[in-house]
């Protein structure tokens, strides 16, 4: 659970997106790559965010992207952080599913 002290950064359609913890006001919004699935990590005064196999580091304070990493050859699939837990390796394994029962 995020403090008033340390931002709240989710993935959401597509996007990383910054909200104010007290309020829930939106600070920033950042295109990530084309997936509607995005996983999010946090970093002093960074934030990762991780899509169709690449990762993206963000300006914690403004959503600027800092740097890509396309992570040649390893797929286009959901990329897991360490410090995301339990929670964000259920949750992509969900969206996997789902994605292939639509595909078929």
């Amino acid at each position: 659970m995020a403090s008033s002290t340390q931002p709240l950064v989710i993935g959401v359609g597509g996007h990383a997106v910054r909200l104010d913890p007290t309020t829930g006001s939106e600070l920033w919004r950042t295109k990530i790559k084309g997936s509607s699935y995005v996983t999010v990590s946090h970093a002093p005064g960074r934030v990762f965010a991780g899509a169709g196999g690449e990762v993206f580091c963000l300006d914690e304070a403004t959503g600027r992207m800092l740097w890509r990493s396309k992570l040649k050859g390893l797929g286009l699939g959901v990329v897991a952080f360490p410090a995301s837990g339990e929670l964000v390796a259920a949750a992509a394994e969900a969206a996997a599913r789902r994605a292939a029962t639509t595909a078929t």
